[in-house]
């Protein structure tokens, strides 16, 4: 190997050797370089493909995987709890009527109350009250008049059917000064008759039956009152 044996000179034989072993370092040379440029550039793409996606992701402004299945909390809402009920108003007492001492009693401070027995017999004569009743706080004076009181019966589909002034009306001078919370009390006895104003028709017992007796002074009027004729 060292002593070439040929025909041609020795130094032809050790080029040839030298050139196959340039050759030889050439190729292991070139190997090597390769795989270390695969491995590299292999990884230079995962990064770079990465860095891409990255990049693509947030020019997209797409979130990241984790937040697309966990939404972030200033995305989440919040169902909004209903108006608590306004509380109701409660309701204001009325002012109290404002009366003036000793001046004359208004209709705003005066009471009327009617009173019945309830139950009578058919032909009877009942007696019925008309209470009249100063509700002010101070004295007050008012004119009760006979002709200013009235009561009237009335049956159950309001019909008319007795009054007390139409056949006998009464007349007097009566102006008194009431107390705080006094009462007068004006008692009347009814015939048990029918009677219409003027007193012109024939007058008959009322017949049985559920009835209402209603009073007046002067433009005052008292709440209704039952009365049952048996």
């Amino acid at each position: 190997m060292l002593h070439p044996v040929g025909p041609l000179p020795a130094a032809v034989y050790w080029r040839r050797r030298l050139l196959v072993l340039v050759l030889l370092v050439a190729v292991l040379g070139g190997g090597s370089w390769l795989g270390v440029a695969l491995l590299t550039g292999s990884e230079g793409t995962a990064s770079a493909a990465g860095t891409s996606e990255a990049a693509s992701s947030a020019s997209s402004g797409e979130p990241p995987a984790l937040d697309r299945v966990v939404p972030p909390l200033a995305g989440v809402q919040t169902p909004t709890p209903p108006p608590s009920p306004a509380a109701p108003a409660e309701p204001t007492a009325p002012a109290a009527p404002v009366q003036e001492p000793g001046a004359p009693c208004s209709d705003d401070v005066v009471a009327l109350e009617v009173r019945t027995p309830g139950t009578v017999a058919s032909g009877s004569s009942p007696t019925f009250e008309l209470v009249v009743t100063n509700t002010a706080a101070v004295p007050c004076t008012r004119v009760l008049d006979a002709q200013l009181q009235e009561m009237v019966l009335l049956d159950g589909a309001g019909t008319r059917v007795w009054g007390s002034n139409d056949c006998q009306p009464g007349s007097s001078a009566d102006t008194r000064t009431l107390a705080p919370g006094e009462q007068v009390v004006f008692p009347l006895t009814w015939s048990g008759l029918s009677s219409e104003p003027g007193c012109a028709a024939p007058r008959v017992p009322v017949a049985p039956g559920q009835y209402v007796l209603r009073a007046r002074l002067d433009a005052k009027t008292s709440p209704d009152a039952v009365l049952t004729i048996a």
